[in-house]
C-alpha cells in the first residue's frame, strides 16, 4: 500500500513548523482536501496540535480584495443590460442568459491571465491593423495572421456580419461591464482576482497579518493571477510549495504544468523520493471492462464492491464518476452490505419534484383564462407536495394583481414578477413549515432550501431593479438556473465508500478506485471550448484552450491512478445515433505505454464479465479458396493487411462491408476527398487541352477567373453525389450551408494546389486519374498470378523526370521514411503513414516499366503533395528514404519488389493464419472494432 501524498505532506509539514499550526494556512485548489489533511496532522503529531486554517485558493484572493464576488444571477442581468446599451442588439434576458454565461467566462479567463481586453478583442474589420503588430511577439503575429485571412475582404456571409458586429463590441462591453460592477464594489471572480494580483505590492502587509505562512498544496495548472501571487508570497518568504506527480507522466501532457512550476516553486518534498513520486509503475492490478450501456456500468458496482476487501477498506475505496449523471443509478446500486457511504457530487435540483410545483404555480399565475386555471388547479391538487399546503386558498390567484396579458408598459413588470415571487416565497415557506411534523427526509429538505434560494435571489434582484423582464422571460430564466444547479450531500467525508466526481478526486489517494464512463467526451470532458474568442486568438494571448483542458484532465486520470493498487475502469462500447462509444484517449495511452498488464472484459446480459480478446483467424479450406478466388489487389489492401491482418480477413475475404456516412454527410472524408480528385481532374483536363506543356502563365489565367474552378467544383459535387443519392436529396443537398462550405473549402484547396504549380512550371501533364497495374508472379503453393494496381492522381513530367504525384488533403504526416523495410513491417503505419509511401512507390514502379511511357522519361519519381501544408517555391513533394530524396525509383525497385512480393506471398501462404495487430491504437479507428472486443 502507497502512503498517500497527504500523509507525505503532514508529515513535512510537522516536521518543519512543529505542531503550533495556528498562524499556518493551507491552501488547496479546493475544500474536499482539508479533512483528510487534518486528519493525518493529527495522526502524524500523535498529541493535541494547533491545527492550521485551512482555506482555498479562491478564499485567499476573496479575502484581499476590496470588491465582493456578485451573484451569478444578478451578473448576468447586469451584463445582459449593458450588452443591450453598448450593441444596440435586443435580445430578451432568457435568450442571453447561455450567450451571457459564455461572455462572462470569456472575461473571467482575460482576467485570470491577466491578458490585454482591449488587444484580444481587436476589431476583426480593421484588417490594416495586421501591419503594424509591434506588441505582438513573433508566435502571437504568425497565429493571428493565420485566424485573420480567413476573414478575407471578400467574404460576405450573415454569419461573419453578425459576428464582427458582435466582436466590434466585445472590448466596449467588457470596460463597460467592469467598470459598472466596481462602483458598485462588485466583481466576477476573474475581476476579483486581478484586481488582488495587479496590487499586490500596495497590500504591504496585509497578506502576514493573520498568517505566517502560507503553504500551498497539490496545484496543477496555475493562471497568472495565481502564478504572480505565488511569486509574491514566495519573495516574501512566507510560501511553501507541495506537488503531488509522478515520475511516469512528468514527460507528457499530464506533467505538463507541473514540470514548467517546480523551478519557480520548489518543491519541499524531495522529488527524488521512489515512494512518493514513482509509485505508478508499481505493481497494479488494472481491468477494462466495456458495457453496453450506462446502467449496466451503474448495476456492475455491487459486485465489484463485493469483491476482495474493497467494502471493508471503507474511504480507501472510490467509485467515480466521469459522467456525474450516473449519480442517481449508482447510488441505489449500492449493495446493502454497505454501511456507510460518502456522496460528494451533488444531485441535480431539475430531478426534484419542488421544480415541477413552482413551475406549475408559475403557469396558474400567468395564464388568466378560466378553462387553463381550472386544468392547472386540477393537475396542482395531483401534485405529491400539496399535502404540505393545508389552506388551498394560498394558491388561489387574486384578480386585482397585475395579469401579464393586462401589462401595457415595462415599468408594470417589476410591481406584477414582485408580487409573483413574494407568493412563491410565501408558499414554499408554508410547505417548510408544515413539512416539519411529517417527513425528516434531508432530500425534501435540501430541495427546498435549494429552490427557496433561488427564488428569494430572484426577488432580491427584482426588487433592487436589477431584474426587469415579463413573467415568462422569467420563468425560463429561473428554470435555467435550476438545470445547473445541484442539490450537495452531507456527511462525514473521512468514513465510507467515496462517491465523486474527478474534480473533487484532486490531492486524495486511494486502493481501489472503480472509473464510471470512461469515455471520449467524459475524460477528458468539456473540451469543445465554447467560446466567442477563436482558438487562434486564446492560443496568441496564452487564454485557456482546449490544450490546456486536455492536459489538466490528463494530469486528474493519471494522479488519480498513479497510488491506487486496485483499479477498474469501465466505458460504454455501444453506438448510437451510427456512432460508436469509444474509450477514453487516456485509456489508449495507457494500454500502450504503461508497464501494467490490463485484463480486458465486457459486460453482458445477465451482468456477466468476460474476457474479450480478438483471435486469429486460421486459413481453413473456405479460406484457402476465397483466397485462391482473388486475382487483383489495390496498395490499400496490402495496406490493410499490414495495418491489421484481421482487417484484411474482414474486408477482402469475409466481404463484410464497412459502415460508410452517407454521401450528403460533409463530414465524410471519403467523400471530400473523391469531390477533390474529381474536381481537381477536370481543372488540370482543361490545362492539359490547352496545351501539352503547363506554363506560369496559364495557371494565372485560370487563378485571375475563380469561376472556372467554382464549376469544376459543382460539377464533381453533382457528379459524386449523383451516384448515390436521388435528384430530389441531390438538390437538397446541395443547397445546405454545410455544402456551401465545403464547396469554399475545396475551392480553397483547388486554388492552392494551382499555386504550388504554378511555382514548378512548366510542366507536362502526362495523365489524370489513370489506371495502372503490374501482373506478378507467386509461387505454386499460393497461386499462379496477380494484378497489383490502382489510380493514379497525376503523373507529370519536367527536364525528362516524370513524377508521380498522389493528393493528400489532410494533416501533413512525414516525407521520409528510415528504410524500404519500414514500408513493410507496418511499424510507421500510424505515426509516419507508410501506407501512402508503399502505395505512391508501387505506381512509380510501374510507371517506370511501362512500355508505352519509356521513352519519355529517364527517371521516375514518387512524391506526396500535401495540398494544407505546400508553401514558398522550395516546396518539394518528392518522398524521401532517410536523407535521400527518391529522385530515381530505379535505386529501390529491387529492395521494394523483392519485399512486396515476400509480402504477397505471406498473404496467400494457406499455413499462416490471419492475426490481430498487437497495437491497439491502431483499433481506435478500425471500423470492424465492434467485432473484434
Amino acid at each position: 500500500m502507497n502512503k498517500s501524498f497527504l500523509a507525505c505532506v503532514a508529515e513535512d509539514v510537522i516536521r518543519k513548523h512543529g505542531t503550533d499550526l495556528s498562524r499556518v494556512a493551507v491552501i488547496f485548489p479546493n475544500k474536499r482536501a482539508s479533512l483528510f489533511m487534518n486528519e493525518h496532522l493529527a495522526h502524524v503529531a500523535a498529541r493535541p496540535i494547533w491545527s492550521p486554517s485551512y482555506i482555498t485558493i479562491s478564499d485567499l484572493f476573496r479575502a484581499h480584495s476590496r470588491l465582493t464576488v456578485a451573484d451569478p444571477i444578478r451578473l448576468i442581468c447586469n451584463l445582459h443590460k449593458v450588452f443591450t446599451r453598448v450593441t444596440g442588439i435586443n435580445e430578451t434576458l432568457d435568450h442571453f442568459y447561455s450567450w451571457g454565461q459564455l461572455i462572462l467566462a470569456d472575461f473571467d479567463d482575460i482576467d485570470k491571465n491577466m491578458a490585454d481586453a482591449r488587444k484580444v478583442y481587436l476589431n476583426l474589420r480593421d484588417l490594416h491593423e495586421l501591419d503594424d503588430l509591434t506588441y505582438l511577439s513573433e508566435s502571437q503575429r504568425t497565429i493571428l495572421t493565420k485566424f485573420f485571412s480567413n476573414f478575407s475582404p471578400d467574404q460576405h456571409s450573415i454569419l461573419k456580419e453578425r459576428f464582427l458586429k458582435l466582436w466590434s463590441h466585445f472590448h466596449d462591453l467588457y470596460a463597460a461591464f467592469n467598470e459598472q460592477l466596481k462602483a458598485q464594489g462588485l466583481a466576477y471572480e476573474g475581476a476579483l482576482y486581478r484586481d488582488v494580483a495587479e496590487h499586490l505590492e500596495d497590500s504591504g502587509s496585509d497578506f502576514f497579518e493573520h498568517y505566517d505562512t502560507y503553504i500551498f498544496v497539490g496545484f496543477n495548472m496555475l493562471q497568472h493571477v495565481e502564478q504572480r501571487l505565488f511569486t509574491h508570497l514566495k519573495h516574501a518568504g512566507h510560501a511553501h510549495f507541495y506537488w503531488d506527480f509522478d515520475r511516469y507522466y512528468m514527460g507528457s501532457e499530464a506533467g505538463h504544468y507541473i514540470s514548467q512550476y517546480l523551478a519557480d516553486f520548489p518543491n519541499e518534498l524531495d522529488n527524488a523520493d521512489e515512494t512518493i513520486y514513482n509509485c505508478f509503475s508499481t505493481p497494479k492490478d488494472v481491468a477494462y471492462v466495456s458495457a453496453p450501456t450506462e446502467n449496466a456500468q451503474a448495476r456492475y458496482i455491487s459486485q465489484w464492491l463485493r469483491e476482495g476487501s474493497r467494502i471493508a477498506d471503507g474511504r480507501r475505496t472510490a467509485i467515480v464518476l466521469c459522467d456525474e449523471n450516473l449519480l442517481q443509478s449508482a447510488v441505489h446500486c449500492l449493495p446493502p452490505e454497505v454501511q456507510k457511504v460518502n456522496i460528494t457530487t451533488g444531485y441535480p435540483l431539475s430531478q426534484s419534484p419542488f421544480v415541477s410545483l413552482v413551475n406549475l404555480l408559475i403557469d396558474l399565475y400567468a395564464d388568466c383564462r378560466p378553462r387553463q386555471q381550472f386544468r392547472l388547479l386540477q393537475q396542482l391538487r395531483r401534485h405529491p407536495y400539496m399535502r404540505f399546503i393545508a389552506d388551498e386558498s394560498l394558491i388561489a390567484v387574486h384578480p386585482e394583481e397585475p395579469r401579464a396579458e393586462e401589462q401595457a408598459a415595462p415599468t408594470l413588470f417589476d410591481t406584477q414578477n414582485q408580487a409573483l415571487t413574494e407568493w412563491l416565497i410565501k408558499i414554499l415557506k408554508h410547505v417548510a413549515a408544515n413539512s416539519r411534523a411529517t417527513t425528516d427526509d434531508p432530500f425534501f429538505q435540501e430541495s427546498l432550501f435549494q429552490l427557496y434560494t433561488i427564488v428569494n435571489r430572484l426577488h432580491e434582484l427584482i426588487l433592487s431593479g436589477d431584474l426587469q423582464t415579463d413573467i415568462q422571460t422569467l420563468q425560463r430564466l429561473l428554470l435555467q438556473v435550476v438545470s445547473t444547479t445541484s442539490i450537495p450531500f452531507h456527511g462525514e467525508p473521512a468514513e465510507g465508500i467515496q462517491v465523486m466526481g474527478v474534480l473533487e478526486t484532486r490531492n486524495l489517494d486511494f486502493d481501489h478506485v472503480l472509473l464510471l464512463s470512461c469515455n471520449e467526451g467524459n475524460m477528458p470532458r468539456g473540451v469543445n471550448d465554447s467560446s466567442f474568442i477563436p482558438y487562434s486568438i486564446r492560443k496568441a494571448y496564452d487564454l485557456t484552450t482546449i490544450d490546456n483542458k486536455v492536459a489538466i484532465y490528463a494530469y486528474y486520470f493519471h494522479r488519480l491512478l498513479q497510488r491506487a493498487a486496485d483499479v477498474t475502469i469501465l466505458y460504454n462500447n455501444s453506438t448510437e445515433d451510427g456512432r460508436a462509444h469509444e474509450m477514453s484517449r487516456f485509456m489508449l495511452q495507457m494500454l500502450v505505454e504503461s508497464p501494467h498488464q490490463i485484463a480486458r472484459k465486457a459486460l453482458q446480459a445477465g451482468k456477466t464479465v468476460e474476457r474479450n480478446q480478438p483471435k486469429a483467424v486460421d486459413k481453413s479450406e473456405s479460406v484457402a479458396r476465397r483466397l485462391q478466388e482473388i486475382t487483383a489487389l489495390s496498395p490499400t489492401a496490402i495496406n490493410r493487411y499490414l495495418r491489421c491482418q484481421l482487417q484484411f480477413y474482414f474486408h477482402t475475404i469475409a466481404h463484410i462491408k464497412e459502415p460508410i456516412a452517407p454521401p450528403e454527410d460533409a463530414s465524410d472524408h471519403r467523400a471530400f476527398g473523391n469531390i477533390f480528385h474529381h474536381a481537381a481532374q477536370l481543372v488540370y483536363q482543361q490545362l492539359k487541352d490547352r496545351s501539352q506543356l503547363v506554363r506560369a502563365a496559364d495557371i494565372d489565367d485560370v487563378l485571375q477567373h475563380p469561376e472556372v474552378v467554382g464549376r469544376a467544383v459543382d460539377q464533381a459535387f453533382r457528379e459524386e453525389f449523383s451516384k448515390t443519392v436521388s435528384p430530389r436529396a441531390l438538390k437538397a443537398t446541395l443547397s445546405s450551408g454545410l455544402h456551401l462550405i465545403n464547396r469554399r473549402v475545396i475551392i480553397g484547396y483547388i486554388e492552392q494546389l494551382l499555386r504550388i504549380d504554378r511555382d514548378y512550371a512548366p510542366f507536362s501533364i502526362i495523365g489524370l486519374e489513370k489506371p495502372v497495374s503490374q501482373t506478378i508472379g507467386l509461387s505454386a503453393s499460393t497461386g499462379s498470378t496477380l494484378e497489383i494496381g490502382g489510380i493514379i492522381d497525376r503523373i507529370d513530367s519536367k527536364d525528362g523526370r516524370v513524377r508521380i504525384v498522389d493528393y493528400k488533403t489532410g494533416n501533413h504526416v512525414a516525407d521520409a521514411l528510415p528504410s524500404i523495410e519500414s514500408i513493410f513491417t507496418g511499424d510507421e503505419i500510424l505515426k509516419k503513414h507508410s501506407d501512402y509511401f508503399l502505395q505512391t512507390l508501387l505506381y512509380a514502379v510501374i510507371i517506370k516499366n511501362d512500355e508505352d511511357l519509356k521513352s519519355s522519361h529517364t527517371s521516375v519519381a514518387p512524391a506526396l503533395l500535401y495540398i494544407q501544408h505546400a508553401r514558398g517555391k522550395d516546396y518539394d513533394p518528392v518522398l524521401k528514404i532517410g536523407r535521400q530524396r527518391i529522385d530515381d525509383i530505379s535505386v529501390y525497385e529491387s529492395e521494394f519488389m523483392q519485399r512486396l512480393h515476400a509480402l504477397l506471398e505471406e498473404i496467400f501462404d494457406v499455413k499462416q493464419p490471419f492475426t490481430p495487430t498487437d497495437d491497439r491504437r491502431r483499433c481506435a479507428t478500425c471500423p470492424y472494432k465492434e467485432l473484434c472486443f
